[in-house]
């Protein structure tokens, strides 16, 4: 038998990411489909605490499929990292007789509902919103793929003024401990360097890498920087750089919140729309403590300790080769 879940509570917290939107209208069109009553919880985990929690129909969620941001809002939380503040959040869940949770956010919000059901006893599913794709148990994370995009315009921008004048750009992109970002936009803009986390070059590497590109009369080189590189931002390290190359004019951008905003891609449209789909029927089941993701093209339950703690995504062995290899 089904366990007696009827009113059903979702919200956003942490970095905004491109899908959100598409993720919330399945959540609350699935959840009405079956019967169950939908809330939507305003500004995340704020919300909990200042009970801004109001009901939805299917109408609540029309014509935001195609929109960037998170229509509930989010914030960051301090006073829900505290026992009172979780106390004040489950005192108004059960006021309005909300038996189950859906967040939607990265490591920080799957943080909190952790603690948060295992010390109420509530159902806590989330889902994978953030465009660092840095959670384990999915391939992608909600907003990564429109965040790709987004990077790739941009870059595609910056390389004709590159090739106009000379010059050497470093272009800092975002990933505090993951360069899944950096890595793939350096291989589909054809950046001649890629500075990751997760791997160690050294500056004379990067030095040596771009006098051979001067040496072979490239006109112009662009170097991706992760936020989350060990040399500093972007800033630093052309600081260090810049006096080895004379012929180049060295030039900085940091693309920064322009890369969580946008119309989500297609991919995140529909990627969204499965696990929020997954995530009700999830919850129906009387599943907690889960996080859906995508495996291969399944939609798979891992646990919020594994997805938190297990060995995050690993950067492909071929996509690192190629960045030596296609860029010379």
């Amino acid at each position: 038998m089904e366990p007696n879940i009827r009113n059903i509570a979702v919200l956003t917290s942490g970095g905004d990411a491109p899908g959100m939107n598409a993720c919330i209208r399945a959540v609350i069109r699935t959840g009405i489909y079956h019967g169950r009553n939908m809330f939507g919880v305003m500004q995340g985990y704020q919300g909990l605490i200042d009970n801004n929690i109001q009901a939805m129909d299917s109408r609540s969620v029309s014509n935001i499929l195609h929109m960037g941001g998170t229509i509930l809002k989010t914030a960051r939380c301090l006073a829900f990292k505290e026992e009172a503040g979780m106390e004040i959040a489950y005192k108004n869940l059960k006021d309005k007789e909300i038996d189950a949770l859906i967040v939607i956010g990265g490591d920080g919000t799957f943080t909190g509902a952790k603690r948060f059901g295992e010390k109420f006893g509530i159902n806590v599913i989330g889902i994978p919103g953030t465009i660092d794709n840095d959670l384990y148990g999915s391939d992608f994370t909600l907003g990564y793929d429109t965040a790709v995009n987004t990077i790739i315009e941009a870059i595609d921008k910056i390389r004709d003024t590159a090739d106009s004048h000379d010059r050497l750009f470093f272009i800092e992109v975002m990933g505090r401990d993951s360069g899944c970002l950096a890595l793939r936009t350096a291989i589909a803009s054809g950046a001649e360097a890629v500075l990751l986390p997760e791997k160690e070059t050294s500056l004379k590497e990067l030095i040596t890498k771009l006098r051979s590109g001067a040496d072979g009369k490239k006109s112009s080189s662009i170097v991706i920087v992760s936020e989350g590189n060990k040399y500093g931002g972007a800033y630093d390290i052309a600081k260090s750089v810049k006096r080895k190359f004379t012929h180049y004019d060295t030039k900085v951008t940091i693309l920064g919140h322009l890369q969580r905003g946008g119309s989500p891609s297609g991919f995140d449209r529909i990627l969204g729309s499965r696990l929020g789909y997954a995530a009700v029927n999830e919850i129906i089941k009387g599943e907690t403590m889960q996080m859906v993701g995508l495996r291969g093209n399944d939609i798979r339950s891992t646990s919020l300790e594994e997805a938190l703690h297990a060995h995050n995504y690993k950067l492909e062995d071929d996509l690192l080769e190629m960045t030596h290899v296609l860029s010379i």
